[in-house]
């Protein structure tokens, strides 16, 4: 029963959007209404404000770090490894689809960073390399963000071999791949938005406030 509860609990701090609540406190378009309409930091970022794109992005690893967090703590002894499992695949899927934005939600990327920050700092520090060097020189987060997620369960398979852990890294790739599938056909047609292009619709609500105000 702990297992479970700790998995139902992980799910629900995955939940909590932190792009709709920073936003509503910068006073930004809801993020789903824009752009790519992803309620995540790369969405929030077309808004060309920084400040709120890096609270959403940190706001949404450290649910996925803290959900992993807590479970380490309280998961019973003979089942950690396993419940450790479970939640760290939970918090990524209450982000993708959750249960407050009415089963909607973000692509993941963010909670799945602080998922594996929390299951080994190499493991994190590989992925982030990778999304790192892929962002750099095709300046896409898509593309960046898939490509990390290829190469994170090879890089927890060096560190832990085949357990529940890689499988869990598995899954979240997976669900990672499945959430970027409009990114994933909008790079073969190459019509991927890069970076540092705002997004035009929230230029003009800018506009509108500025003539309003």
């Amino acid at each position: 029963m702990l297992t479970v509860a700790l998995t139902a609990l992980a799910y629900l701090i995955g939940s909590i959007s932190f792009a709709v609540i920073v936003s509503r406190v910068f006073g930004l378009p809801d993020p789903r209404a824009y752009g790519s309409g992803n309620p995540g930091a790369t969405n929030v970022l077309r808004t060309g404000n920084k400040a709120a794109a890096a609270l959403t992005l940190l706001g949404d690893s450290v649910k996925g770090w803290l959900a992993v967090f807590i479970t380490e703590r309280l998961a019973e002894s003979g089942a950690v490894e396993l419940t450790i499992a479970l939640a760290a695949v939970a918090v990524v899927v209450g982000h993708m689809y959750s249960i407050l934005l009415r089963f909607q939600g973000g692509k993941g990327v963010s909670t799945a960073l602080g998922v594996l920050l929390a299951l080994n700092i190499y493991l994190a520090a590989g992925t982030v390399a990778t999304w790192i060097i892929i962002a750099f020189f095709f300046r896409i987060s898509s593309l960046a963000a898939l490509v990390s997620a290829l190469f994170a369960p090879f890089f927890c398979f060096l560190l832990y071999g085949w357990n529940a852990f890689t499988v869990a890294v598995i899954a979240i790739s997976l669900l990672l791949i499945l959430r970027h599938k409009t990114n994933l056909r909008n790079l073969l047609a190459g019509k991927e938005a890069r970076f540092g292009k705002q997004d035009a619709g929230v230029r003009i609500q800018d506009s509108e406030k500025s003539a309003d105000g």
